[in-house]
């Protein structure tokens, strides 16, 4: 593991959900020569060797975090944009088994629930 990876790492540990330019400052807090391309480059490697998830909400930058090995959601506010990590839908749950699968062999769903968070809604 290379001192960028591990920077970017640490980063996306402290700040989980975090968009790249958010990496980007946290990992640069850490290793202030870290060109932006090594991150892009780090956050690339780590996601195709299975170590981070990649997921963007709709209108959202991409975002990153280490939870790859539990299939779960998010919740996203409208307003502020905070995310948080949930677990799979309970009880009926149609729509996360399609009525076709096209030959493919799905191995996710991804599913983001939206709303307003408790600051934004009171």
């Amino acid at each position: 593991m290379t001192r960028p990876r591990m920077a970017v790492v640490s980063a996306v540990l402290a700040n989980p959900h975090a968009d790249t330019e958010s990496i980007i400052a946290a990992a640069r807090a850490e290793l202030p020569e870290l060109s932006h391309q090594a991150v892009y480059d780090s956050l690339r490697t780590l996601t195709a060797a299975g170590l981070l998830r990649c997921f963007q909400p709709a209108g959202s930058l991409a975002r990153y975090e280490f939870h790859v090995e539990n299939n779960h959601h998010h919740v996203v506010c409208r307003l502020c944009g905070f995310i948080a990590d949930v677990d799979c839908a309970v009880g009926k749950a149609s729509c996360l088994t399609p009525s076709s699968d096209h030959g493919f062999v799905i191995e996710t769903a991804d599913v983001i629930y939206w709303g307003l968070c408790p600051s934004c809604s009171s």
